[in-house]
């Protein structure tokens, strides 16, 4: 019988988090508590907040009180970025937002998953780049080590598996295709 995964023989690595374990659950309640139940104008908290966890938080960005940041040291936004509802900043690995980024809501931006080809089922990480001017539209995934040049607009509910590495384009669908130019 052929055996796909065995968790059993799963290791995390000792430096995967980047930070301590008590760092890293210590974060985990003050996101849970001093973060979430801020109210919504108390933007400047919530940067202070991320800032206290080694993010690197630009001027002027908002960050909303339900957004999850699962590593806040290995993110960096750029100056007057949003951070909208609900969006998952799943930061295993670095995730870089640029200037003047729009993430809608319900937006996840993943930067870790599982070497499924692999009994043991190792983990992995791989960076996320958000360049300047774009905008993820409501409920969009963003898979691990993509890339999205500047000025990319990516639709509702769509999936982006591969970078866009072309600026100033229009994507939409899962995956994710260039369907047209962004005019101005």
């Amino acid at each position: 019988m052929t055996s796909y995964q065995d968790l059993n023989l799963f290791r995390l690595p000792d430096t995967f988090r980047g930070r301590s374990k008590i760092t890293t659950q210590l974060w985990w309640i003050v996101q849970s508590t001093l973060f979430s139940w801020s109210p919504q104008v108390f933007y400047g908290w919530r940067r202070f907040l991320l800032r206290l966890f080694g993010a690197k938080i630009g001027k002027g960005v908002l960050i909303r009180p339900t957004a999850k940041i699962t590593y806040p040291w290995n993110i960096e936004i750029g100056d007057y970025s949003w951070i909208g509802e609900d969006n998952v900043l799943y930061s295993l690995g670095k995730i870089y937002i640029g200037r003047h980024v729009a993430l809608a809501h319900k937006v996840y931006l993943n930067t870790g998953g599982h070497e499924y080809n692999k009994t043991t089922f190792d983990i992995f990480a791989k960076p996320v780049y958000i360049s300047d001017e774009c905008w993820l539209t409501n409920d969009v995934y963003i898979a691990p080590g993509v890339s999205l040049a500047k000025g990319t607009i990516i639709a509702a509910r769509s999936s982006v598996l591969k970078s866009i590495l072309e600026e100033g384009k229009i994507c939409a669908g899962t995956p994710a295709r260039i369907i047209k130019d962004r005019l101005l």
